[in-house]
């Protein structure tokens, strides 16, 4: 994994895009679209904890990831006859809790509030030997210290795979912002990292 280089996405949506979707979500996904509680409830129990760490990831804090889990819930089972079956039924599920948090985020404005923060100096590029010796937990918990609007783009662009270009349309941005945002990000997680370890 090489998170300060040429190859910074740590996974991509293509390949989350090309799964088809697993087996026992066909049933509740029936099940939900005909009104079934118990569909509704078994669809939010198998998928509540992995988009709870994708909100918690983008907004950084417990109380905020939780209402936006609950927002994103609201808007998949409205939405859920907008899913055709085509593709990764997590991989749909998980955009609408990325959006829904971006949206959360756009409210508060999150990248005018990160974009006062200085840049953060003391770490070459070439200086990756305590990246090495961190575990992706321990590098999701600084990632989650950023300020808001770094920790935004960063997870955009490293975890979730978008391009400069879809952040900026994402966020109404300009492209060289997301570009900015993202540097800065960098630049105070390595110190963060160096810090560390």
């Amino acid at each position: 994994m090489q998170l300060f280089g040429d190859k910074l996405h740590l996974n991509s949506r293509e390949q989350q895009e090309g799964q088809a979707p697993k087996s026992g979500y066909a049933s509740l996904i029936e099940g939900c679209r005909s009104g079934s509680r118990l569909s509704q409830k078994a669809l939010y129990d198998a998928l509540s904890g992995k988009m709870f760490a994708v909100c918690l990831r983008y907004m950084g804090d417990r109380e905020s990831a939780e209402d936006v889990l609950q927002d994103g819930f609201v808007t998949l089972f409205s939405k859920l006859d907008s899913f055709t079956g085509s593709g990764s039924f997590e991989g749909w599920a998980r955009k609408i809790f990325v959006n829904t948090a971006l949206m959360a985020l756009r409210r508060k404005d999150v990248l005018k509030q990160s974009e006062d923060v200085g840049a953060a100096y003391g770490i070459s590029s070439d200086d990756v030997s305590a990246v090495q010796k961190i575990s992706y937990q321990e590098l999701l918990q600084l990632v989650s210290e950023l300020p808001a609007g770094f920790r935004t783009v960063f997870n955009m662009y490293v975890i979730e795979g978008y391009s400069h270009k879809e952040i900026a349309e994402a966020l109404g941005v300009s492209e060289a912002t997301s570009r900015s945002q993202l540097q800065r990000a960098r630049t105070l997680l390595k110190n963060k990292v160096k810090e560390k370890f």
